[in-house]
């Protein structure tokens, strides 16, 4: 296992600038986010100009892409056409991970498979590992769930976010069921009552959690996935983030 960082740590900031924060606060890993709203890259100019965007995923300050964490607001074809043009770029640039958010709350659940078996296969085709997130308000927030949709979709994964799983709908339940699915982590400090506390404040067992990853041979990212909160010394969190996961590995 390795740390790595999301971009969407430092949402206001472009790729480059990300990169640069990233390696003042001595990382070497980072997930980028390819998304149409709010990421550093967009699923509609991975697919309307791959070579530029490939040509700035190449340029990444010596840090390595742990991942990409893909949202895509398109319909119909298009959005699997998108999809598929990320697959192409993460293999382009020796990546094994990519990131999909679940479907809602809501949503038929044959729907749900269909639009996953369907992004499972084009990333198989490709060499790509696809996984989809644990969280709050997506079909995924409940553990059994997400494991039944891992079960009815082949080479599904899961990207887990424990913080989805203490503060929410599931208040602190056991989510052991989900461990072997996981393909990939996002990390911060969380209480039941609060998504996102100052690290050490929180309920996150990380020493557990990175011990039942080791026993089903989890060797990917530790994604630190922290958003910037007002009083808080962002970098300062980061750092000590990075530092915490390090000592227990």
């Amino acid at each position: 296992m390795f740390v790595s960082a999301s971009s969407e740590c430092f949402g206001d900031l472009s790729l480059q600038g990300v990169l640069e924060r990233l390696v003042d606060l001595e990382y070497t890993n980072i997930e980028i986010a390819v998304h149409e709203r709010g990421g550093q890259l967009k699923p509609s100019e991975v697919l309307a100009d791959p070579d530029t965007v490939l040509a700035i995923c190449r340029e990444t300050k010596r840090l390595n892409i742990s991942g990409y964490s893909v949202d895509i607001d398109a319909e119909g074809e298009e959005y699997y056409q998108q999809f598929e043009a990320c697959c192409r770029l993460a293999k382009a640039t020796k990546v094994v991970s990519l990131t999909m958010p679940a479907a809602e709350i809501g949503t038929p659940f044959n729907a749900e498979i269909e639009r996953l078996q369907r992004l499972a296969a084009i990333a198989t085709r490709e060499g790509v590992l696809v996984s989809i997130k644990t969280e709050t308000g997506k079909i995924t927030q409940d553990p059994d769930t997400a494991v039944v949709l891992c079960d009815n979709v082949k080479g599904l994964g899961l990207t887990l976010d424990p913080s989805h799983y203490i503060y929410g709908p599931h208040a602190g339940g056991s989510f052991d069921q989900v461990i072997k699915y996981v393909y990939n982590v996002h990390l911060r400090d969380t209480t039941k009552d609060k998504l996102q506390v100052r690290v050490g404040q929180g309920e996150v067992e990380y020493s557990r959690l990175i011990n039942q990853l080791a026993k089903v041979k989890y060797h990917r990212a530790l994604v630190v996935h922290m958003t910037e909160t007002e009083g808080v010394d962002h970098a300062a969190e980061m750092r000590k983030m990075r530092l915490l996961l390090e000592s227990m590995l």
